[in-house]
């Protein structure tokens, strides 16, 4: 009998650089997992080839002073609910963090990480993990949160189950969440599903950044 080969994670790499693209695109097909589908060389593009290819992933290299990647991300999510985008940029500015996320990226890293890290960061937001430079969302969540919050009963939307799952997703990952309260991880998802749908939000990020400035959860749960 033929063993069964599971599905790779396609990739859509969007930066406008080609030789950054192409290093990129070398070292990433070098896991037996992943699979680069298409390249687009600015934000334009990249949503034509979303449109087309319907990545698992889109790799965004963001650049300031151009906001252009808040609004690709906006309409890649809108379009393609169920891509993962992953930020990769030289800037650390939290406002412009806060922006890129609200709009929808399952993450942000700096280019100064290793392939490794780029790895599994990958891996972790297509299965609905959060990733980010741990010195940057910590001042992120700082500077969100309000000093004295107001605390609204988020009981009023949300189930029991699923406050619980929104506080424990502003620090663990779909598979500890699982095994922390006893369910599968498919039943995590759904729960998050609804959290976002209930919240309206577009993602795990959104959803904790909002908790936080409400009051639902503290910086203590991050």
């Amino acid at each position: 009998m033929s063993k069964q080969i599971e599905k790779k994670t396609t990739i859509l790499l969007a930066d406008d650089q080609l030789i950054v693209r192409q290093g990129i695109r070398y070292l990433l097909e070098r896991e037996a997992d992943f699979e680069v589908v298409g390249e687009a060389d600015n934000t334009l593009e990249a949503i034509s080839l979303a449109r087309e290819l319907k990545p698992d992933v889109v790799v965004i290299q963001a650049r300031r002073p151009n906001l252009g990647s808040v609004e690709c991300i906006r309409r890649l999510k809108a379009e393609h609910p169920q891509t993962a985008v992953l930020i990769l940029t030289m800037y650390d500015e939290e406002e412009y963090i806060a922006e890129l996320l609200r709009a929808g990226a399952a993450g942000y890293l700096l280019k100064t990480i290793r392939i490794e890290e780029l790895v599994r960061a990958i891996r972790s937001v297509h299965a609905g993990d959060f990733v980010c430079d741990t010195a940057l969302a910590q001042r992120l969540l700082k500077r969100t949160a309000r000093p004295q919050p107001v605390a609204l009963d988020c009981g009023q939307h949300l189930t029991s189950r699923e406050a619980e799952v929104l506080k424990l997703a502003a620090r663990l990952s779909n598979y500890d969440i699982a095994a922390h309260l006893g369910l599968t991880e498919r039943t995590v998802k759904g729960h998050l599903t609804n959290i976002f749908q209930k919240m309206n939000v577009g993602s795990r990020t959104e959803a904790v950044l909002e908790a936080l400035k409400y009051g639902w959860i503290t910086m203590e749960d991050c």
